[in-house]
């Protein structure tokens, strides 16, 4: 599903130039359930930036699904985000005048499907999260772990091969995100890569590789804690 090849990449602060990454070597194979961690500023977020074609390598070689990434353009690189990628962020990132429901139909309005089907596909992603019957709910009236389950089943709407995560179970006390990483296991098992960042290392341990990052290089891409 990824393989990144020698892959550098370096932001420009002035005259100062920082290297995030410094030569990342990785393979993620389909339906694999991996875990990233690293200290701050090992280069997590940017490594998963990269993958989620948020940004582009400075150098290296980066194929998702088979696909030579850096050498898309700005709308193809959207059409990919849009089409094989789903994010899920620690702070959940929901519309908090919007239900359950129209959080995650967003991403279908802006695909063109039409009301029938997207009204079906959200209530079916609803549904496969748990929360169906909260969907007339604002964020304001769900839990953490609910708001985070709404943001997982938008993830999905478009049927993403790749789910990426930043931090997921960051803000939720320890059932809740107990409870999606659960939720994350079973989207393996059903067909998604699913790629988590996480500084807890009972999440990692539920994963099935962790990568270890430190100083913008792989210490280590097939750890345990």
């Amino acid at each position: 599903m990824i393989e990144m090849r020698k892959i550098r990449k370096v932001y420009s602060t002035g005259k100062v130039q920082v290297e995030a990454l410094r030569g990342i070597d990785l393979k993620i194979e389909e339906n694999e359930f991996v875990s990233i961690m690293g200290p701050s500023g090992s280069g997590k977020s940017t490594l998963m930036n990269l993958m989620g074609c948020l940004d582009t390598p400075t150098s290296g070689e980066y194929f998702l699904d088979g696909q030579k990434v850096e050498i898309l353009s700005p709308n193809e690189l959207a059409e990919i985000r849009n089409r094989k990628v789903g994010f899920v962020f620690q702070n959940f990132n929901l519309l908090p005048y919007a239900t359950a429901f129209e959080n995650v139909e967003i991403p279908l309005i802006f695909a063109g499907l039409p009301s029938r089907m997207r009204r079906k596909r959200t209530m079916k992603l609803l549904e496969k999260v748990g929360l169906k019957d909260r969907a007339d709910h604002k964020p304001a009236e769900l839990s953490g772990g609910e708001m985070q389950r709404v943001a997982i089943a938008r993830a999905l709407a478009n049927q993403p091969r790749l789910i990426l995560a930043d931090e997921p179970t960051g803000n939720l006390d320890s059932v809740s995100g107990g409870e999606i990483i659960n939720l994350f296991e079973e989207l393996g098992k059903q067909g998604h890569t699913v790629i988590v960042i996480t500084h807890d290392k009972e999440i990692a341990r539920r994963t099935q590789r962790i990568i270890k990052l430190k100083d913008g290089l792989i210490i280590d891409g097939s750890a345990s804690v």
